[in-house]
């Protein structure tokens, strides 16, 4: 897998290779390969790059960040043509105050006019975002790292579709999907757990940490399903509100694990829509149940739900860090699965099923919305798997 090159490698040489303008940081999920592109980066650059990781214990002062920034300077002077370095520092939130030394550091070799170019990269995501938006404001560009796609996995590990939709898209488990009880576990104590407890619940402020639990517990096992945020605490039998919930929900979705898909609106709403709950990755689905590859696909009531989850995840990890949002729409029995939203532009996503093989929805949406393109994806449509290996702003 190291030697893979995922679809945003050439974006990220050629930001590291480009003017120093601005600090890049590569921000994403938890095990999505943000370090191997980092380390694919200093291989690719023809200039002196300097890799290193605060993932030591040990290291626990801001004086660290300036030893390892002296030595990207010191790479500096080794290339005689344009005097350029690249500093990579990774798991840079382990280090207290991390980005008061960043900011103190890049701002006077920008005075100095040195051409240090500086990537920074962690695994917690939200740690990583509070340290840029409080102190290094207007100094840096976020590149996305997503979820690995069907393209990337078929490429890099020869999965086949059915096996993408049920076991996702994270390389480290890729390895054990032979062994599913194995790669159950890697999934809930390696991602899931680990997510949960260093990248929510000991980065932010949670009041009721089994809420924010048993809220990724529903996302996992009600993916696709729409709740009205009383149903949701309903379910969830707590007394929180709805603020609570939206909150928790968008903490879960900057951290790459699930969201809640906002209804669209032809008008200005006055309360927030029912969420439509979507994971970001179908292998959340998969191992917070216990249905087999085999027992899933027989189940077709389940897996045309776990198809309609791929498909959202898919659209989701496309269009991360960019201005398309991804909504739904129902009023009464009227549904269309997806709409994608582009400035004034409107596209909807429709799925057949086992049980539904036409939806009504469309043309009680197209009244109000007038989308300019539909799509319907199945068997008398576009084929799951030509969907899927479609980028999603070709669709426009």
């Amino acid at each position: 897998m190291s030697s893979y090159k995922r679809t945003n490698y050439e974006e990220i040489i050629e930001r590291a290779a480009g003017p120093r303008n601005f600090l890049q940081v590569l921000s994403g999920p938890r095990q999505v390969g943000k370090t191997t592109l980092a380390q694919q980066a200093k291989e690719g650059l023809s200039f002196p790059c300097h890799y290193v990781s605060a993932d030591d214990p040990t290291l626990r002062d801001v004086s660290w960040i300036e030893q390892q920034w002296e030595i990207g300077r010191y790479r500096t002077t080794q290339d005689s043509n344009s005097h350029e370095a690249l500093l990579i520092l990774d798991e840079i939130q382990k280090i207290p105050h991390w980005a008061d030394m960043v900011k103190k550091l890049w701002d006077q070799d920008t005075l100095k006019g040195l051409a240090l170019k500086v990537m920074l990269l962690g695994s917690s995501t939200l740690l990583i975002q509070a340290g840029l938006a409080e102190n290094l404001a207007g100094r840096f560009e976020v590149l996305p790292v997503r979820h690995w796609s069907y393209a990337e996995c078929s490429d890099a590990f020869d999965v086949s579709l059915e096996e993408y939709i049920y076991f996702g898209g994270y390389p480290g488990a890729m390895p054990l999907i032979k062994q599913p009880q194995r790669w159950r576990r890697y999934i809930i104590d390696s991602i899931i757990e680990t997510s949960l407890s260093r990248d929510v619940l000991l980065t932010t402020r949670i009041h009721k940490p089994i809420l924010m639990r048993r809220l990724l517990e529903l996302a996992c096992h009600a993916s696709g399903s729409i709740f009205s945020f009383q149903q949701i605490i309903g379910q969830l039998q707590d007394s929180g509100n709805s603020h609570t919930v939206a909150q928790y929900l968008h903490l879960l979705s900057e951290v790459g694990m699930a969201t809640g898909l906002n209804k669209i609106s032809s008008k200005p709403a006055s309360k927030p829509s029912s969420p439509k709950l979507q994971v970001y990755n179908t292998a959340l689905i998969s191992a917070s149940n216990t249905y087999s590859l085999e027992a899933a696909q027989e189940n077709r009531e389940y897996w045309d739900a776990l198809v309609q989850s791929s498909v959202g995840a898919h659209l989701l990890n496309a269009t991360m860090g960019s201005s398309i949002k991804i909504l739904y729409w129902k009023e009464g029995n009227n549904e269309v699965d997806f709409v994608i939203q582009q400035g004034d532009e409107i596209l909807t996503i429709e799925l057949e099923s086992s049980f539904k093989k036409y939806n009504t929805g469309f043309d009680a949406f197209s009244q109000e919305f007038k989308p300019k393109r539909r799509f319907l994806i199945g068997e008398t449509g576009i084929p799951l798997q030509e969907f899927l290996l479609t980028p999603v702003d070709s669709l426009f």
